[in-house]
């Protein structure tokens, strides 16, 4: 059995899945190690929303390789559809912010305002609104309407990442817990885990929000905390919505069979999943508010996830500056199933040493500290 290996990635979620992909594009030979089963944790309690433009101003950073990264899924698409034979449910017919008050028409206008350069943002009023969304509620003052920013499943696309990078080569193993790191002179050299010893002088560590617990153990501290996010779902025989509905504290994302998923309430730094009646019933609220209709509809099941946040906001796309051949990339908060695609792109051309200029706002060195 194999022991060595071009790079080992440790995470099995969708940010996990897409850098073993793509160095499995590009030769390598990746393990990949998972503590539980593939992509059981953020990566599935996602609403799968591709919303590039709904929350980034255009000065923050991360605007430019969003936007790059949602038009890497229609090539992506039939990529992974090819190699796994898993359908991502890529969806693409646009976003509509919408604003309940004037507070929100205000700044939604000055958000349109501040990216007008793009040309791909638009204002729509309550009557334009309803015409291609006729069942919306009449208490929206208006919307960003957003065309290109789309939906897939977050599931089927962290599974056919891994899938698809094991039709590579990549070898895939899930129920293994990475205990340590192992070193040679500030050059990593593998990972210690609960099956023993695996060899790599590129370990990738993408495991969410629990990525810090691993890095502490060799003294690397990241700035990254969990926030609690609960979802519910609700089915219906007629569809209520063709697009994806985005407004302050609740999003409606309509997914194939007259299903709608509604998200989600943001509890910080824990670690519990309970989902809670709280959390839950203020999200009906919300969602009766924005879609009177959906106060028939039948409902399907509530769940939790926990989002890896960083303390300004941005990932960690980076090799470690003490130690060679320590990857890091996590901190995507809800962003994950969006920058899922240019993070796998971005860490294969660090493995390879060709990085990028565009990744420098999110080093590591930006915050961490190392303790000796």
């Amino acid at each position: 059995m194999r022991s060595i290996y071009d790079a080992i990635v440790v995470g099995g979620g969708v940010i996990g899945g897409s850098i073993a992909y793509h160095l499995a594009k590009r030769g390598k030979q990746v393990l990949l190690l998972e503590k539980d089963r593939l992509a059981c944790q953020a990566s599935s309690a996602a609403a799968g929303m591709l919303g590039a433009q709904a929350e980034l101003s255009a000065s923050n950073p991360l605007l430019p390789l969003a936007k790059k990264s949602r038009e890497m899924f229609p090539t992506l698409s039939a990529e992974l559809k090819e190699f796994s034979g898993i359908d991502i449910e890529f969806i693409n017919k646009g976003l509509l912010k919408v604003a309940l008050t004037n507070e929100q028409e205000t700044e939604l206008k000055n958000l349109i305002n501040s990216q007008s350069w793009t040309g791909e943002e638009e204002w729509l009023s309550t009557t334009e609104i309803k015409k291609i969304e006729p069942l919306i509620s009449d208490d929206i003052r208006g919307a960003m309407y957003i065309p290109r920013d789309g939906q897939v499943s977050p599931y089927h696309l962290s599974i056919a990442f891994a899938k698809s990078a094991a039709m590579l080569g990549a070898e895939i193993k899930e129920f293994i817990q990475v205990r340590d790191l192992l070193f040679e002179d500030n050059r990593v050299k593998g990972v210690y885990t609960n099956e023993g010893e695996f060899f790599s002088e590129n370990v990738i560590v993408a495991s969410g929000t629990w990525s810090k617990f691993l890095l502490e153990k060799v003294g690397v501290k990241i700035d990254t905390y969990p926030i609690k996010g609960e979802c519910f779902s609700i089915m219906t025989h007629r569809p209520l919505l063709e697009k994806t509905i985005f407004s302050h504290g609740c999003y409606l994302v309509p997914k194939i069979g007259g299903r709608i998923i509604v998200g989600a309430t943001e509890k910080p730094h824990t670690f519990d999943q309970r989902v809670s009646i709280d959390g839950i019933s203020a999200l009906m609220e919300k969602a009766k508010r924005l879609l009177p209709a959906i106060k028939d509809t039948e409902f399907e099941r509530a769940w939790a996830g926990l989002r890896p946040q960083t303390g300004d906001g941005l990932p960690y796309i980076d090799e470690h500056p003490e130690f060679h051949g320590l990857f890091i990339a996590t901190g995507h908060y809800r962003n994950g199933i969006l920058l899922s695609p240019i993070t796998g792109q971005i860490v294969a051309d660090l493995v390879e040493r060709n990085a990028s200029s565009e990744c420098s706002a999110f080093r590591v060195d930006r915050t961490y500290q190392i303790n000796y």
